[in-house]
């Protein structure tokens, strides 16, 4: 585990050390921040009609916009967890690609770590990654619950927007796991991150598919959809089935990737 935790080390002190996480933060909160501004100008607009006409009279879609929860980090979470679909392909890509093209795969292969050791600790040190580029985007329910106002006394249902935080998490550490995976077969970073972007988005517009099958596909499909078990998670619905599939599908990650490595240490 010590080892696993060195290398785990290493790979955030690349992250850190170079220009791309920087830019990957930067675009997470610049796109982040689009979006939670013209969220807010819509809650304040659908606010504004519903004291002039009532609830009752407006369309049953602006339900949602009753409160500041649902109304904005709700909807901010699906954008985010849309965002990361595009940002941990890019995160995702130089775990095992880079260390192939630069050729210091052999060596790290010739070391005296065990392979469930390096594929873990280049897990965890993507999982950091991740998760830091995710915990910037807390920045919008703490300046709602700071500045934000509400009859009940409380501004937001921490509850649900704790839940909905902890999906992203499990997305964007499931997100890495297929991508640490695609990344071991190749050298190449751009195909690393196209094929991983490529069969996430695949994965996770699945659900789209379910409306027009028939039972039992249709609770197939839902089941195996990454947007599916996000949906629940955000609407503050804690689901063992949701744990079960991301959990399942990152161990399934980690052993194919870990088969991988054994394969070419031994090639």
């Amino acid at each position: 585990m010590r080892n696993a935790l060195a290398i785990a080390r290493k790979e955030l002190s690349i992250y850190f050390t170079t220009p791309w996480a920087y830019v990957v933060f930067t675009a997470m909160l610049g796109i982040s921040s689009f979006f939670f501004i013209n969220l807010l100008a819509t809650f304040r607009e659908v606010q504004g009609l519903a004291r002039v006409y009532g609830w009752n009279r407006l369309p049953t879609e602006y339900g949602s916009f009753k409160n500041l929860t649902d109304g904005v980090v709700v909807q901010l979470w699906d954008v985010i967890a849309v965002v990361t679909l595009f940002v941990a392909p890019f995160l995702s890509m130089r775990l095992f690609a880079e260390e192939k093209r630069n050729r210091t795969f052999e060596l790290l292969m010739t070391a005296p770590v065990r392979p469930w050791e390096i594929v873990l600790g280049k897990y965890l040190g993507g999982v950091g990654i991740i998760s830091a580029t995710l915990g910037l985007t807390l920045i919008f329910p703490l300046t709602l619950s700071l500045f934000g106002a509400s009859e009940s006394g409380s501004t937001l249902e921490w509850r649900t927007v704790g839940l909905g935080f902890a999906g992203l998490l499990l997305w964007g550490a499931t997100a890495m796991a297929v991508g640490m995976f695609l990344s071991s077969l190749t050298e190449s970073q751009a195909l690393a991150a196209f094929l991983t972007f490529i069969v996430l988005l695949a994965w996770f517009v699945l659900r789209f598919l379910a409306p027009g099958a028939e039972e039992p596909w249709r609770s197939v499909i839902n089941y195996l959809s990454f947007g599916g078990q996000l949906s629940t998670l955000f609407r503050g619905v804690l689901e063992l089935k949701a744990l079960v599939f991301f959990g399942s599908v990152i161990v399934l990650s980690f052993l194919l990737t870990h088969r991988t490595v054994e394969l070419q240490r031994w090639a």
